[in-house]
């Protein structure tokens, strides 16, 4: 099951790292879908698998040429940070009032709802006038927002990312993309530290999680190097058929952990 986990990770990395999704987007419907591990097992291994590939790819194309906001960016990590333990206590609070399918059943409706509605925003992107949100505090509170969101779904960060940072931001793919990357290391790197600092990480076979978070670094250095080939309109359509196929995943896990719980 170890080589079925890294290839998933591994094409969902790729995928991730190209349109600034974290792989962790792709991942932990992926794996809802097969059933092969307990929901809570697979958002913790998903947000560490896109810890390290947001990790590494970041390292990696450091240099393409690609801006990275760092200020804004920072201001957003530093919320998302704080969203990050509040997206882990509300995980722990819904697991702990029912059983993982209602669990699965909720993170699925949840993501279902956030990445169309991130579809219909991104094609119709261009007719809606975009921000460019300069107050620090304005731009915490977005950052806890989205730390909330990706703690509690264990997608990294994912399409949420991507979508404010071109509406509040004006960012253009490739550097949302980036900026994506880095916000989703401090929004994971802090849920991952509360589930061992609580003693709430779930039970989890190491090799599986190796195998995750090395297919994660291989697809970070895979599509970079993608990504330095394409160009802005190639990102935003590649971004358009994920949704669609994420969205289409999430609808059936949501029907299928409802016929479950």
């Amino acid at each position: 099951m170890s080589f079925f986990l890294f290839a998933v990770a591994l094409l969902a990395s790729t995928v991730g790292a190209v349109v600034g999704a974290g792989g962790g987007v792709i991942i932990k419907p992926v794996l809802d879908l097969v059933g092969v591990l307990p929901v809570s097992t697979v958002s913790f291994c998903s947000g560490c698998t896109a810890l390290g590939m947001a990790l590494f790819s970041l390292i990696y194309n450091r240099k393409n040429g690609v801006k990275l906001h760092l200020k804004t960016s920072t201001l957003l990590a530093l919320g998302a940070v704080c969203g990050g333990l509040a997206g882990k206590s509300l995980f722990e609070l819904v697991r702990k009032g029912g059983n993982e399918f209602v669990l699965g059943a909720v993170q699925a409706v949840c993501l279902t709802v956030i990445t169309f509605g991130v579809f219909l925003y991104v094609c119709n992107k261009s007719k809606l006038p975009s921000r460019h949100v300069t107050n620090p505090v304005g731009i915490i509170v977005i950052g806890i927002c989205l730390g909330v969101i990706s703690s509690f779904l264990g997608i990294g960060g994912g399409t949420s990312n991507i979508a404010v940072l071109f509406f509040f931001f004006s960012m253009d793919a490739k550097e949302a993309a980036k900026n994506s990357l880095y916000i989703i290391i401090f929004s994971q790197l802090s849920s991952i530290i509360s589930a061992f600092a609580t003693a709430s990480v779930p039970v989890f076979q190491w090799c599986d999680l190796v195998f995750m978070v090395c297919g994660g670094i291989a697809g970070a250095v895979l599509g970079g190097t993608i990504s330095k080939k394409i160009n802005n309109a190639d990102v935003e359509r590649i971004l358009k058929i994920l949704l669609l196929l994420i969205t289409a995943i999430d609808f059936y896990n949501v029907l299928k952990f409802a016929c479950f719980s």
